[in-house]
Order: structure tokens, then C-alpha cells, then sequence
């Protein structure tokens, strides 16, 4: 009897379920026919014998049509867009199954939105899709309509009740579904605002009731919404691309942002700035522009690597979509590793690092790639004198998911061989980077992104020895909203670096040398936003470690070399945070974090022990433990602080302070100053403590002319703990025991940062100055060597002045022209100053470390954009970009060497660029 009754709810079920599937269906009637060259009155006839369709139109405008397609059981609307697809013609339909047709405006079936002031507004008759009919004056129309509507947000009350209620949404961009990072919304009274994450989102907490919400961003239309809040509600917003004169430079998001928000030590580009600023090759460089910034040095000419306020190269974390990059450059460092046509925006961290970010001292680089157009097909590209660039984007689900992928390579070896020096003239050099971006909307509160990132780079200069290094990279991130107040990003990641160095000109000899290091990472992030003014960050974050630090191999079967293989590393970082952004007063507001990190170095792994007290040489080595898989061999702990507040001395000034402590347990060894592709990575272990470091920061902020010139002053003082150097004459490569070569140092760093910026106008840039030192000192009496008798030294990127102007200038709507130039302090170096005979054998006695300096550096380039017509029916708009590097032809000093000649020591400048590279890019989109 059980089994009987639930058979006959089964049946009841199946036929309400159906019943109501087929009232649905027959609400909207469907049209089905062959109609092959037909008028289009003879459809319009058999439409309307079949359905309950009427058509109003004129048969002027459709005597022309003629009707060639095949449907089966689709809604009018559907059918009717595909046929008028690229014609001037428009439809709608009214609730009584009447169609209007229309030639060059859009026919309304209902009294405009907002036509009466209090009544309950009514709502277009065409959906979203129908937009991309429209051109661009009756978008214009329909997006003013949109402002103008009445949007009631949360269930309906039959009064307004008190208290406040929450909004958040997405907002996005109308021509390519892109959601728009830091977008402000805000009400004027009460003054209330906010601005979009990452993904677009935002979260904002009114008082209930009628508001005007207002939405504004750089290079976008402003418009705003009429909202009544009732309760916490969802609204998705769609903003218009502006067309206002070309290149516009934007570093900041909003207006007012570097006064008003907590953040202090942050610079913001975008991608238009970024490819205003003339570099070496023609091609829009990423790293490049953000060596302009106040406190951002390089140690030279043609080098990628960059030092923040002080710090090595290896204290920045530069994160490509969450991915950890390793070797940012290509060719020598003249190429940064980020192709141009992908990128979104750049953030740089310079102090008041927020809590989430971890595992280096000095800088966070945040990279974003764009999303890919969701709603049309659309490339980009370059063809320079050395590299060339491909870009496709476009819609795999149109409105839910999209791709762009982007490739770029060089044709270098004609320009090596123009060179005079026989080392560069039979040489070869090439490299190659692929970026894939894939987003999927899964729903309103769910969505998925998808990062590939694959690079090479192989090289060979005047001998039979190839180098080679590579990237690869892929993370996989879910943005999901939990409810209006909390949401979450979950995002997992990997990881790979890798160099080698082989030569196979004599078999007996050939080797091939490698290096790896992998990491692998899972981390969870969540925003709460717990009032107005008030929001709460926290998650959680783990990587783990698998590093080759060196392999020498023999090559072929003919090789003799005998193979030598450096155990290989693992670790697990693991954190936790939370901070905490709230609103004291109107004046005040503070952002308290806290991080805490774990490290653990993990076995399998030999560990050689040395006596407490006296230096750490092969020879003095006590014991040797051999760890196995699993164990814990080494672990460091610690709480990193985070503190930042902001006080509004007046609406256009303001005063702010930060404080940071990290901790960093990735090390990159090298001989050189900047990033070279034989430098190894190595992590902290028993010998080698982790570098902490301590930073705190205060800058005055003030904007003039109602925010047309920005205007910054920062000072800042940190200390390093466990800094490393190396012992005179260190080897570095294949060293099994690299504690006996390292030096533990200290060092402190500190200095001004000034900063006068003009976002807008025909007249843009912007200008820094910085004065800053950074010192380290080596005077643990357990080291085997003191250097300068343990007092403090400059460190290698210790370059006290600088200075850079960025101008551009348009001519017109087509025409500009960009001026860069900088100067700078020259770096530090170490002079032989006298030879003298000990033991029978001429030997030199050298400087004190680092108390001499190579000249100083100052270039100026030239640039020229020269855009080609603005029609918007064009098969593809391209541009010209003339530009000159190094204009005065100066001869900087990269570096200084001396060589031993007939019995005296000269010395000798070399220069990168020591003379003006004219530079000529032909840039297309389509």
C-alpha cells in the first residue's frame, strides 16, 4: 500500500509539473516555419495567420528585406533580431502581442521611465541583448532611461521602516562585460561611498529609504540610480565606455583617492599610462614605467630587477594574477615578462602593505590581466623592430564567459648581428610568452577565472654555451558571494621557475647545469562588510616548496664530466590574517592587520651541525644529521603587524601613518645586482634565518585646484634583520654547503619621497624626487670575515638621489607626444686602490666595500603616438609609435672593471645604450 501511494504522488506531481511547463510555454507564443527568399510581408502574413502576432509598420522601410530562415518553436524576439542582425531597423513588442517595427529610432510601448514623479516606473521592452542593436545616441538614450528609473531594492513595505540596509552588486563594463575595478559609488547626503574590489564588487550600507546613487569612474560615463531601500537588496550596474581624448594618463582610480583613502605607499597604473612612457625597443613596458615611481630604483640600464625603499631584488613579491613570478624580464631584462595588450592594472606596495600579502620585505607588485570581451570578437597587436605581439578575446558563452589569449616573440638575431663586437655578432638571442585568461559566470554570486602563463628565453653569445630559462604558471581562483555582506575568493595556484646552461662544443667536456624551483599554493580570502565605513579582511594562505638548487650533469656519452647534484629543498609557509579597515571619526580612519606565519623546513635533507662560536667552514663541521621524508628539520614562527591610519586635515589634505613587520623565508643568491638567470633561490633552513624586517612610514597628501594637481610627501625608516651578503671571492653555484659563504647582516634603510602629479588635461604626468640610503652592516663577531670594520656600508642599490619627469601632450584627438627623463645617483662599487708583493706574489688592496660610486646616470627619451582615423565601422584602428631612447646619446656607466695589462691595472665604463636608439611600432586592434 506504501509503495502504491507513493506512485500515485509520483504521477500527481508529474502531471502539475507538466500542466505548468505548458501554461509557461504557451504565455509567449512560438514561431516555427521554412520560409526560404520570401518579402517580408509574405512573413509577416504567415506569422500572424499562425499566432496572435499583429505587425504595425511601414512598408517603405521593409520592401527590400527579403526573408531566407528556418525556425522551429522560438520566441518572436529571437527571430525577429536575427533577421534585422546589421540593418537599421528596431522592434517592440506590448503586453497585447501587438509588434512595432521601426527605421532608425527605437519605438517605446510605454510613457517613458520617471515620466511621472511618484508612480511605480515601468520597465523597458527589450532586454539587455537588444542594446547591441542600437547605436551609439539611442544607448545614450536607453542608459539615461536606466538612471532615471525607480529601482526598489529589498521587499516592499507599506512604509519606510528605520534603520539602514545593505546594497552590493557587480559592475561592469556594457561594451565588453569586464567588470571595473575601483569604481566609486555614493550618495551626497548623507556623504556615503564606496569603491569596487577586484572583481567588480561592491558592498555598501545606506539609511533606508529614497536615494540617488551616483557612479562614477575614469574613462567611463558617470550616471547614477534612483534606489528606494527597503532591505538588503542585490544591483548589478553596467557602465558606458566615455570617448574623451586619447590617452588619457590615469595612475589613480577616483579623484581624491590618495587624500581620502587609509592606504599610504601605493601607486596605481593603468594600462594606458603604462604604454605612454617611452622605452628602449618601442614596446610598453610594465616594469619600466613603475621604475619611475618615487622610491622604485634600478641598478642599470637593460635590467628588470628593481629596488623598493632599500630593499633587494628578490624582497619584492610581483604577483601576476595571484601567480608568484620569479624572473620578470625577457632578453637580457631590456623585456619585462608581461605582455602589454593583456594587462588590466598595476598596484604597487610600497608601506601599509595590506595583511593578506606575505613572504617578502620590501614591495608587492600586483599584476591584473583584463577578463576578455564577453560580449564581441575582438585582437589586438604590434609588430616592432625586434618583438612582435598577437591579442584575441571575445566571448566563448556571449554575457556568461569569455577568453583572451596573447603571444609575443622576437627576431632579435638581425640586430645582434650589427654589432661590431664579435661576442654579440654570432651570437642568438630569443624569446617567447603565452598568456591565457578564461571567466565564467557561473551565477550572480558565483564566478570562475582560469590563468595560464608560459614564457622561454634562450640565449648564446660568442661561444658554444646556451642559456635558457623559463616560467609557467597557472592559478584557478572562485570569487563567491556569500550574501550582500560577505564574500570570498579561493584561489589555487602553481608555480615553476627554471634555468640552464649547457655547451656541447667539445664532447669530453659538455655539461648541462640546471636550477628549479616549484611552488605550489592554496589560499582563501574573505571580505565582511560589517557597517558603514567598517570592513573586516581575513583568510588564510599555504605554499609549499620542492627547489633543485643545482645539478651538473654530463652531456652525451662522451662526456667525462663527473655529475654533482645539490640536495634538493622543501618547505611549507603557512598564514593566517585579519584586519580591520573602520571610520574613528569623519577625520580619522585606521586599518589594524595582523599576519601570522609558520614555516616549516621539511626533510628528506643532510644537515651539517657547526660549533656555537667560531665561523662556519667545511672543515669545522661536527655532525651530520640525515633527515627523512616528512621530518621537521627547522621552524620559524611570528606575528607581522600592520597598522595605517588616515586624518582629513580639510577635504583636499590629509596626514597619514603606517607601520609593517615582515617576515620573508624565500632568499635569492646572487653575485650581481640585479636578476640574472643563473641566480639560485634558497630557503630558510637551520644556518639561514629568516629576513624580518621593520618599516614605518608618514606622508602629507594635498590635492590643489579641485584635485587637477596631486601632490604627496612621504618619509619612511625600516630596518632588516638577517640580511644576506657574501663572504669575498663566494661560490654560489653547486655549493653543498652555502652557510660557510653567506654573511649575516643587518641593515637600515630610510629616506624622502616627493611627488607632483597632474591626472588630466591636454597638459599630463607627473614628477618625483627621492632621497634615500640604505646601508647594511656585517659585524657578528662569529663571521670569518668582517667587512668594513663592522661599520655600516652602502648596499649595492644604495643610490641616494633621483629624479624622473613623465610629460605627455596632445596635440589633438590623434596626435601626442611623450618626454621622459631621469636622473639618478651612481651606485656603489668597491676600487682597487694599490698592489703590493706578499709571499712572492702580487697582490691588490682594495677599498673599503662599496665607498666609491660609478658616475651618475641621466637619459631623456622622446615619444610620438600618431593614431590612425576614429570611424567606429573600420575593419581594424591601428597606431604608430615613433620613439627615441636615449636622445642626448650619453654614455652611462652600467658598471666599472678593471683588467691587468702589461703589469698595470686599467680600468674601463661599460655602457648598455651609448647612444640615441630610434625605435619605430605599428600597434593595430580590431
Amino acid at each position: 500500500m506504501n509503495y502504491f501511494n507513493r506512485l500515485v504522488l509520483l504521477l500527481v506531481s508529474l502531471f502539475l509539473f507538466c500542466n505548468a511547463a505548458l501554461c509557461q510555454t504557451t504565455n509567449t507564443p512560438l514561431i516555427s516555419g521554412d520560409f526560404v527568399d520570401v518579402s517580408f510581408r509574405q512573413f509577416v502574413d504567415e506569422v500572424e495567420s499562425k499566432t496572435p502576432y499583429f505587425f504595425y509598420y511601414d512598408s517603405a522601410h521593409t520592401d527590400t528585406l527579403r526573408v531566407t530562415i528556418r525556425v522551429q518553436e522560438k520566441p518572436l524576439n529571437t527571430v525577429l533580431r536575427q533577421l534585422f542582425n546589421g540593418k537599421e531597423l528596431y522592434f517592440a513588442i506590448d503586453a497585447q502581442n501587438r509588434v512595432y517595427i521601426s527605421k532608425g529610432n527605437v519605438i517605446r510601448t510605454e510613457l517613458p521611465i520617471g515620466f511621472f514623479e511618484n508612480t511605480e516606473p515601468a520597465s523597458t521592452t527589450y532586454d539587455v541583448a537588444a542594446l547591441d542593436y542600437l547605436e551609439d545616441k539611442e544607448k545614450s538614450k536607453v542608459q539615461a532611461s536606466l538612471a532615471n528609473k525607480l529601482y526598489e531594492i529589498g521587499k516592499k513595505t507599506a512604509s519606510i521602516q528605520e534603520g539602514r540596509a545593505t546594497i552590493s552588486g557587480q559592475i561592469r563594463s556594457a561594451e565588453s562585460g569586464e567588470p571595473v575595478i575601483g569604481a566609486l559609488l555614493f550618495i551626497e547626503q548623507p556623504r556615503i561611498g564606496v569603491a569596487t574590489d577586484q572583481l567588480g564588487n561592491y558592498s555598501i550600507t545606506l539609511p533606508k529609504g529614497r536615494h540617488e546613487l551616483k557612479i562614477k569612474n575614469v574613462g567611463m560615463k558617470d550616471t547614477r540610480r534612483q534606489i528606494m531601500l527597503y532591505a538588503d537588496g542585490k544591483l548589478d550596474i553596467e557602465l558606458q565606455n566615455e570617448v574623451v581624448a586619447l590617452n588619457e594618463v590615469v595612475v589613480q582610480a577616483e579623484k581624491d583617492r590618495n587624500v581620502t583613502s587609509v592606504q599610504m605607499g601605493v601607486e596605481r597604473l593603468d594600462i594606458k599610462t603604462i604604454k605612454q612612457v617611452p622605452t628602449v625597443f618601442g614596446e610598453a613596458d610594465v616594469l619600466k614605467v613603475v621604475l619611475t615611481l618615487p622610491g622604485v630604483k634600478t641598478v642599470g640600464e637593460g635590467s628588470n630587477g628593481f629596488n623598493v625603499r632599500g630593499g633587494a631584488t628578490d624582497q619584492n613579491l610581483i604577483l601576476f594574477n595571484e601567480a608568484t613570478i620569479y624572473n620578470p624580464s625577457h632578453l637580457f631584462g631590456f623585456f619585462s615578462a608581461f605582455n602589454p595588450d593583456i594587462i588590466k592594472n598595476v598596484e604597487l606596495y610600497k608601506s601599509g602593505i595590506p595583511a593578506k600579502y606575505g613572504g617578502r620585505l620590501s614591495s608587492v607588485l600586483e599584476i591584473n590581466s583584463r577578463d576578455g570581451d564577453k560580449k564581441k570578437f575582438a585582437g589586438s597587436g604590434g609588430i616592432g623592430l625586434i618583438t612582435g605581439r598577437l591579442t584575441l578575446e571575445g566571448p566563448i558563452i556571449k554575457d556568461k564567459t569569455s577568453f583572451i589569449v596573447g603571444a609575443r616573440s622576437t627576431y632579435s638575431d638581425w640586430l645582434l648581428k650589427q654589432l661590431q663586437n664579435a661576442s654579440f655578432n654570432r651570437g642568438s638571442a630569443s624569446f617567447y610568452d603565452v598568456n591565457l585568461h578564461i571567466s565564467h559566470e557561473v551565477n550572480k554570486n558565483n564566478n570562475l577565472h582560469f590563468t595560464g602563463y608560459l614564457s622561454r628565453d634562450r640565449f648564446q653569445l660568442g661561444n658554444d654555451t646556451l642559456y635558457g630559462y623559463r616560467n609557467q604558471n597557472a592559478t584557478l581562483r572562485w570569487a563567491h558571494i556569500f550574501n550582500n555582506r560577505l564574500s570570498s575568493e579561493f584561489t589555487g595556484g602553481f608555480s615553476r621557475y627554471q634555468y640552464d646552461v649547457s655547451s656541447d662544443k667539445n664532447p669530453v667536456n659538455a655539461y648541462d647545469l640546471s636550477f628549479e624551483v616549484n611552488q605550489s599554493s592554496l589560499k582563501a580570502d574573505f571580505s565582511y562588510f560589517l557597517a558603514e565605513r567598517h570592513n573586516i579582511d581575513f583568510g588564510v594562505s599555504t605554499l609549499y616548496y620542492k627547489l633543485f638548487p643545482g645539478s651538473y650533469l654530463p652531456k652525451g656519452s662522451e662526456s667525462f664530466i663527473s655529475p654533482n647534484i645539490v640536495e634538493p629543498e622543501q618547505a611549507l609557509e603557512s598564514a593566517l590574517y585579519v584586519s580591520d579597515e573602520f571610520e574613528v571619526s569623519p577625520k580619522l580612519s585606521v586599518n589594524i592587520g595582523l599576519r601570522y606565519s609558520l614555516f616549516n623546513y621539511l626533510g628528506p635533507k643532510n644537515v651539517a651541525y657547526y660549533p656555537i662560536g667560531i665561523p662556519k667552514e667545511e672543515g669545522n663541521s661536527i655532525d651530520t644529521i640525515a633527515y627523512t621524508r616528512g621530518d621537521f628539520i627547522k621552524t620559524y614562527h611570528g606575528p607581522e603587524y600592520r597598522l595605517s591610519a588616515r586624518y582629513a586635515l580639510n577635504q583636499s589634505t590629509s596626514l597619514k601613518a603606517s607601520y609593517n613587520k615582515m617576515r620573508q623565508y624565500m632568499h635569492m643568491l646572487s653575485n650581481t645586482t640585479a636578476i640574472s638567470p643563473t641566480d639560485i633561490w634558497k630557503l630558510s633552513d637551520v644556518h639561514v634565518k629568516p629576513q624580518i624586517g621593520d618599516q614605518v612610514s608618514v606622508g602629507l597628501y594635498k590635492n590643489f585646484f579641485s584635485g587637477a594637481i596631486e601632490t604627496s610627501v612621504e618619509t619612511y625608516y625600516k630596518t632588516m634583520a638577517n640580511f644576506l651578503d657574501y663572504k669575498s671571492g663566494a661560490l654560489l653555484i653547486l655549493n653543498h654547503h652555502i652557510e660557510t659563504d653567506i654573511i649575516n647582516a643587518e641593515g637600515k634603510a630610510y629616506g624622502v619621497e616627493v611627488m607632483v602629479k597632474k591626472p588630466a588635461g591636454k597638459l599630463n604626468g607627473w614628477m618625483s624626487y627621492t632621497y634615500s640610503r640604505s646601508l647594511l652592516r656585517a659585524n657578528d663577531p662569529v663571521n670569518a670575515e668582517v667587512i668594513n670594520q663592522g661599520e655600516y656600508y652602502p648596499s649595492n642599490f644604495d643610490k641616494p638621489h633621483d629624479f624622473t619627469f613623465i610629460g605627455n601632450y596632445k596635440f589633438n584627438r590623434r596626435i601626442n607626444v611623450s618626454l621622459n627623463f631621469t636622473y639618478s645617483t651612481g651606485r656603489p662599487i668597491t676600487l682597487p686602490l694599490a698592489k703590493y708583493s706578499q709571499g712572492g706574489a702580487q697582490r691588490i688592496y682594495y677599498s673599503d666595500r662599496n665607498q666609491y660610486r660609478i658616475p651618475d646616470y641621466y637619459r631623456a627619451d622622446v615619444a610620438m603616438n600618431i593614431e590612425g582615423s576614429h570611424k567606429i565601422k573600420k575593419l581594424a584602428h591601428s597606431s604608430w609609435t615613433i620613439s627615441i631612447y636615449n636622445v642626448t646619446g650619453r654614455r652611462n656607466a652600467y658598471s666599472v672593471y678593471f683588467t691587468s695589462e702589461r703589469g698595470s691595472i686599467k680600468g674601463y665604463k661599460l655602457s648598455i645604450f651609448g647612444m640615441p636608439i630610434p625605435t619605430v611600432t605599428y600597434n593595430f586592434r580590431f
